[in-house]
Formats: C-alpha cells, structure tokens, sequence
C-alpha cells in the first residue's frame, strides 16, 4: 500500500536514471569495468534519493514489523519498474501491443526519456546497479535478509533479462523456438500422415476451430558440406471460418525462423483463390537452412491471410509446425489446426521484447511482426 502510493514518483525516478544512463557512450573493456560502480551510483542517485527520504519517515512512524513489509514492497516494486522503464520498455497488457510498440513507448513516460537498446556497458552499469540496490535494502543487517533479496522472483526476471539483452538476434530466435513449443491451439491437434489421400480424424485438444491447413514437408539430407534443404507444399486449406462483407479472397505466407538465415530466403506466399473457404493451392517452395545448425531450432509459420486491396491484409489464422516434429519422418504431410495467435509462456515474451528494441535489424523486427500479428475480432467485415 505504501509503496504504490509512491508509483508515480518513483517512475519518475527510475525514468531520470534511464536518462543519466543513456547518457553514457563507449565499449565494454577494462576501463569501463572499473568505472561501472560509480557509473551506477551516479545514475542511481535520483532514486536513492528519494528512497532514502521516504525510508527514514517509515522508520520512524512503523514499528519493526511493518517497515520490513514496506522495504519488501518498495524492493519489489523498484525491480519491476526498472525492467518495465529501463531493460523492457511496456505500454500495455497485450502482448501484441507491448511488442509493436515497445520501442516508442518509454517517451510518453513522466520524464520524456526516448527509448533506446541498452549497450553490453550500459548492462554492466544495471548489474552493477542492482548489487548497490540490494545493499541499500539490506541496510547493514537492519532491513532485509540477502537470501530474501537474492531469491527475489522479480530480481531473477530482471537478471533473466539482461543475461538475454546482450545475445545475438540469432540466439534469441533459437532460444524462443527451442522453448515455444505450444504457440498455436496449445501445441494441440496436428496430425501427420505419410500421403495427403488419406484425411485423419479431427485432432484432439482443438478448444475453436477456424480452419485446417494441409503442409507437405520434405526434408533433403545434406550432402557432404552443404546445407540442409526444405521443401513447403501448400496443398490446400480447408473449412476456414471467415464473415466478410466483400470478396473473400485467402492465400498463404509461409515463414521459416531460426539461426542462420539473414541471407537466406525466408519467406513465400501462395496466389490468392477467390471465395474460397475450402482453398487448394498446391504450391511448393524450397528453403535452405543453416549449416551444422539442428533442426530443433528451426520452425516453419504458417499464416493465411484474406488480400486486400489497398489496405492491410488480415489474418484468418495461424499455424507452427517445429521441424523437431518431422525430424524422423523426412517427409510427411502435416494437418495443422489455425488458430487466431500466437500464444507464449515468459521467455518467449521476453526474448521477443527485447528483439522488439532493435530498431535497425530487419531480422529481428520481422520476426516481431510475424509473431504479433493476430486475427482480427471483426474478422473480414
């Protein structure tokens, strides 16, 4: 109760360290190792400030009990603020929204501050910022234990954070595919048959049904030193669920993510049927994956989309299949459930906020896009 009474003031605390630690430039080496302490106790003072203020007019109003459940408060909100203003910049409860957005939003925080993609030094500088933090509520022995500090859930998720901030985009993609493995209809309902003449039986676990995309997946062993190759058949999608006012008008894009693809070709799209809702496309297009790279890391999306002219095309729904899946098949047809988004645990979440700051990397910012696009309510009206 305390500390939300004091949100607001301090947002504006952690946003004006945001700023003093924008403000530091430079490499990681030796030098700016050795600086990192006082780098941090600089940006921290507007914070410590005001902490310190408030602290001892507890201290001296609660008796012991009930000022160690404020400095438990206070810890807990001052670590989510930091990751929410500093490491993970968020704008709202939808995830769709928090990642599109992530990058502009921290400007419209009390205090202006832009944006920006925090340096390895600047990471230091937060580490190094988080041991003075932990110091300062422990407070000799007279605040809170070290070991309630050290396994503080909310300093885990931050740490968590700042151990991914600095990973290529490469390793982000690899960790959220080798992690998502439920992205679509909880992981639910895909069936895979060795011929497309033989439809199975409805898959189980499927909560709404909004259409079936049917994939066919060839897998090229490689050949000596060379690299892997995929072959996508779309060959058809059928009993889609779709209310349009106009010309209904459904094709496919075909998206291969994971490491090692940045001068590849990474994405294909279908013609186009008209007014079809049961739509047969029979369109096959071959993808190179990266050398020596295994096929746990790689994952082929699926999204069917309605074409519009003149405007954004809109989602009708969206499938996953992970390549771990067929690794033993080679080649097999995939019967895959759409569904309206992609659905992520934590560490999705957070490698793909973090991918969402990189503003000049096509990479990642079309991995960001791919996995923030989401059916529309409306549907095609």
């Amino acid at each position: 109760m305390f500390a939300k009474s004091f949100q607001a003031r301090m947002n504006a605390c952690v946003c004006q360290m945001a700023e003093i630690l924008y403000q530091i430039k430079g490499p990681l080496n030796q030098n700016s190792r050795n600086t990192a302490e006082a780098d941090a106790d600089n940006a921290l003072r507007p914070l410590m400030e005001f902490l310190d203020t408030n602290l001892s007019i507890f201290a001296d109003i609660c008796d012991k009990t009930v000022l160690k459940r404020v400095l438990k408060d206070l810890w807990r909100n001052v670590l989510i603020c930091m990751e929410k203003t500093i490491v993970l910049p968020q704008s709202s409860d939808s995830i769709g929204a928090q990642l599109l957005t992530a990058a502009k939003e921290l400007s419209k925080l009390k205090g202006g501050v832009e944006p920006k993609s925090l340096t390895p030094r600047q990471c230091v500088i937060v580490e190094a910022a988080l041991d003075s933090i932990k110091l300062f509520f422990h407070a000799g022995g007279n605040g809170l234990k070290k070991a309630y500090l050290e396994k503080s859930p909310e300093l885990s998720s931050l740490r968590y954070a700042l151990s991914l901030y600095t990973q290529t985009t490469d390793a982000l993609i690899k960790a959220f595919v080798t992690t998502q493995h439920a992205q679509v209809q909880n992981g639910m309902g895909i069936r895979f048959t060795p011929k497309e003449n033989v439809r199975p039986d409805r898959g189980s676990g499927v909560e709404r049904l909004i259409g079936e995309a049917v994939i066919q997946l060839d897998l090229s062993p490689p050949a000596g030193n060379t690299e892997q190759k995929l072959c996508v058949r779309v060959i058809a999608v059928n009993d889609m669920t779709w209310q349009t006012s106009g010309m209904f008008r459904p094709f496919v894009e075909v998206n291969l993510v994971g490491p090692q693809l940045t001068e590849k070709k990474r994405k294909f799209t279908t013609k186009s049927k008209n007014n079809s809702w049961n739509a047969k496309y029979n369109e096959a297009f071959q993808f190179v994956l990266g050398k020596g790279v295994s096929l746990d890391c790689y994952e082929i999306q699926i999204t069917v989309k309605d074409y519009c002219f003149g405007r954004a095309d809109r989602v009708v729904g969206i499938a996953v299949l992970q390549l771990r899946d067929i690794a033993d098949r080679k080649s097999c047809v995939c019967w895959c459930p759409l569904g309206p988004r992609i659905n992520i645990n934590e560490t999705g979440t957070t490698a793909l906020r973090i991918l969402s700051q990189r503003s000049t990397d096509e990479v990642a910012k079309e991995f960001v896009k791919l996995k923030s696009e989401t059916r529309p309510a409306e549907e095609g009206r």
